[in-house]
């Protein structure tokens, strides 16, 4: 008799999923009540904020694979994996790639940008947590453009975001998006960069 398969292990945590899902449904929130509906808009908006910031905090008092310093690559591997994936040469990594992570640091840039400038453009009009600072001195109309910008800039991120994963899933054969609902990947044996507490054998970390 055959032995049970065992549960392949949780790479992704339960609050790094949650942050996950939350922070794609709330900018798309924003993104699309920006002229209807400011109030919602707003709302929208400062719960981005205060998930980008916990992201920042996770990445450095997270576990292992939520941490910056577990997949935060030089350019050189990021173009170099880029290369390898277009050959269909590219190693399967347990947590984030190379180019996952150029990513993840882009769309965090870029969502703090469209986030603090929202907050400015607020502040002029009297309300949000920086009214009555010096920001609403700053010119109106250039917080309006690079906040369009980095809106619009963000929304073309998430797409070729998707895409990226539904082609990486594709080279390595496996469900990218079910492993960010479940959190479960299965364990990489020839993955170069495993530490000594990798999970091999499909044990929780």
């Amino acid at each position: 008799m055959n032995a049970p398969a065992k549960k392949p292990p949780v790479v992704w945590d339960p609050l790094l999923r949650t942050f996950h899902w939350s922070l794609a449904f709330f900018f798309f929130l924003a993104y699309l009540f920006e002229s209807d509906k400011l109030g919602m808009h707003s709302h929208a908006g400062y719960t981005v904020t205060l998930l980008v910031l916990f992201r920042l905090v996770w990445g450095f008092i997270g576990p292992r694979h939520a941490l910056f310093t577990d997949f935060v690559t030089p350019p050189g591997q990021v173009y170099a994996y880029l290369r390898q994936l277009f050959y269909r040469t590219a190693k399967r990594h347990v947590g984030h790639n190379p180019v996952g992570a150029a990513m993840i640091l882009t769309l965090l840039v870029s969502l703090l940008i469209t986030a603090f400038t929202g907050m400015c453009l607020f502040a002029m009009e009297g309300s949000g947590p920086l009214v009555n600072t010096f920001v609403s001195s700053w010119p109106g109309q250039v917080l309006e453009d690079i906040h369009d910008f980095f809106a619009n800039f963000t929304l073309v991120l998430i797409i070729v975001h998707v895409v990226g994963v539904l082609l990486t899933g594709l080279v390595h054969k496996e469900n990218l998006i079910k492993a960010m609902i479940t959190g479960e990947k299965q364990p990489d044996l020839d993955f170069p960069g495993n530490r000594p507490d990798e999970t091999y054998h499909g044990q929780d970390t």
